[in-house]
């Protein structure tokens, strides 16, 4: 039994040192590289979220230059 004991060390350090490390950081990597991609859902939740804002953001532009014709200095007013 012993000396099936000193033929195993060998390959439990080599595994240790080696092969478990790769495995774990192998592992993640495509773990964290399965989840960059988005799904067709949650790809056309974005574009929906990225025309709102795109709307908002005209919004926005067009009533600061109303506030800006009605009263210049509005802005200073903070």
């Amino acid at each position: 039994m012993a000396e099936l004991l000193d033929y195993l060390y060998v390959p439990l350090i080599l595994f240790l040192t080696v092969v478990s490390p790769c495995w774990i950081m192998f592992h993640y990597m495509f773990k964290r590289g399965a989840g960059k991609q988005l799904s067709k859902e949650e790809r056309a939740l974005l574009d929906a979220l990225t025309t709102k804002a795109d709307q908002m953001k005209h919004r926005v532009e067009v009533l600061e230059s109303i506030l800006d014709s009605e009263t210049p200095n509005w802005r200073d007013k903070r």
